[in-house]
């Protein structure tokens, strides 16, 4: 077995958010392991290998875990941050098996300039495909280059890489291109003030007439 990612693993014995807690203080990482039919193992990370892990190969990295001397393969399957310290609170880790394929969710990345004069937004961050469990992309581009207003680029419009299939409703919008509205908003800002240059003018007569 490769040893790409390895990452040691203690077994946990306590449960519970005070043991969660204490794993923490203890600069780890409380985890779940499971798949395969096996019974979920409660473990005990590291969290600054594991984090440094993440950093290098994505959300869905995969762990040659070593769990009591034995190594085992498990995919990230899902990480949960802290919304304001930003540590790694928990985490869940999926056994695989070499050739065996998965799904998985996977970052959209938005490449390239539009066309001049639009606006662009991104109604989906992460796009859900099947893969190898050992060939899962880290992230899926889409090229925006030159596009023009009124395009739409939905899920299934994605060039996706050899071997990977795509999951989600390939009628889910990706990226929206529109026509962007400052010209609208520079004409309507123009009219306001004109409005208020003659309303101030019209004050300034009316004040005159009074004297």
């Amino acid at each position: 077995m490769s040893d790409a990612n390895l990452l040691e693993a203690a077994v946990r014995t306590e449960f519970g958010k005070g043991a969660a807690r204490r794993t923490r203080r203890a600069g780890n990482v409380p985890a779940v392991l499971y798949g395969h039919a096996t019974d979920p193992q409660h473990l005990s990370l590291d969290a600054k290998a594991f984090s440094a892990i993440l950093r290098q190969h994505g959300t869905n990295a995969v762990l040659s875990l070593v769990i009591d001397g034995k190594q085992h393969l498990a995919l990230t399957k899902s990480v949960v941050v802290h919304p304001i310290r930003r540590y790694i609170e928990h985490a869940d880790l999926l056994v695989i098996k070499k050739g065996e394929r998965v799904t998985a969710d996977v970052l959209v990345s938005v490449v390239g300039d539009p066309a001049a004069g639009t606006l662009v937004t991104q109604d989906a961050t992460t796009i859900s495909i099947e893969a190898d469990a050992l060939k899962l992309p880290e992230s899926i581009e889409v090229s925006i280059e030159g596009v023009e207003a009124g395009t739409q680029i939905n899920a299934g419009d994605i060039e996706l890489p050899k071997g990977v299939t795509l999951v989600v409703d390939p009628e889910t919008l990706i990226v929206n291109i529109i026509a962007a509205p400052e010209a609208e908003t520079e004409e309507t800002d123009e009219a306001a003030e004109g409005d208020v240059e003659t309303a101030e003018g019209a004050s300034d007569e009316a004040a005159e007439s009074a004297e």
